[in-house]
């Protein structure tokens, strides 16, 4: 669920266009196969997997709100965003909060006047989020000269995906030796869908694409390549950079590319 509510802010005597951005969560399980081969009991939001991506513009606030339907508690971390003087919202279980009881729901405020770029919001829970709640956060530039430079924004979104609860994964690895033990995430997921049963991603020649690469994995690493292609990397992990030519981008969990 999604609303907006407009503010107008005045920033260095100009008045600038901000809006409250409300996302709702309502964090259950559903039963689903997500890699075309195997059912388990996954983890979703308003009986979603994917869960669909928020996009906000620099200056908006967003507020997250995450009612838990689950049998344990339930948090949100917004991955890269800093968090200053709000340490309270930065969602990391058991370390800045208790987490949300079961039955209950709690909203995050995240502020995002001082950073843009691509980042992420997962469970910072137990397993939840390698169990599917996570999803992609896009900070659009509030800078339109930057929007200049592209003509078309596309999201890649990169997850490892399992072949039952990681729960049960968890439970073994604290009696079984990590030395041997076979894949336990043998998918990997592209925008959601099964990285061999995803459809392509159409570029028309001419055109400029801001192709924006999120790692949401816990475990694996990615390789990205465009075979007969170079990119110009110009932003890594939400820091904007001057334009960098590369042939492929290696991303561990979090990482994240444009």
């Amino acid at each position: 669920m999604l609303a907006y509510t407009l503010l107008i802010l005045l920033a260095g005597g100009l008045q600038v266009l901000a809006a409250r951005v409300k996302v709702t969560w309502d964090v259950g399980y559903l039963n689903i196969s997500r890699d075309g081969s195997t059912t388990w009991r996954a983890i979703g939001a308003n009986g979603q997997l994917p869960i669909p991506p928020i996009y906000v513009t620099q200056g908006d606030i967003l507020e997250l709100t995450a009612i838990n339907h689950l049998d344990k508690p339930v948090s949100l971390h917004a991955h890269g965003l800093f968090q200053r003087n709000s340490a309270y919202y930065d969602g990391a279980g058991f370390t800045t909060e208790c987490g949300i009881p079961p039955g209950s729901q709690f909203t995050y405020i995240i502020e995002t006047r001082d950073q843009s770029g691509t980042y992420w919001v997962h469970s910072h829970y137990g397993t939840e989020g390698i169990d599917g709640l996570r999803t992609a956060l896009v900070i659009l530039d509030q800078d339109a000269s930057l929007l200049d430079e592209y003509d078309e924004d596309v999201l890649l979104a990169l997850e490892d995906w399992g072949q039952e609860p990681n729960d049960n994964l968890l439970e073994r690895l604290k009696t079984l030796s990590l030395v041997g033990m076979p894949p336990n995430h043998p998918s990997v997921l592209i925008n959601g869908i099964n990285a061999n049963l995803s459809q392509p991603i159409r570029f028309t020649p001419g055109r400029r694409y801001r192709l924006r690469v999120i790692s949401m994995s816990f475990t694996y690493w990615f390789k990205v390549r465009l075979p007969g292609h170079t990119m110009q990397v110009i932003e890594a992990d939400g820091i904007y950079s001057q334009p960098s030519a590369a042939d492929g981008l290696d991303l561990g969990p979090g990482q994240r590319y444009s």
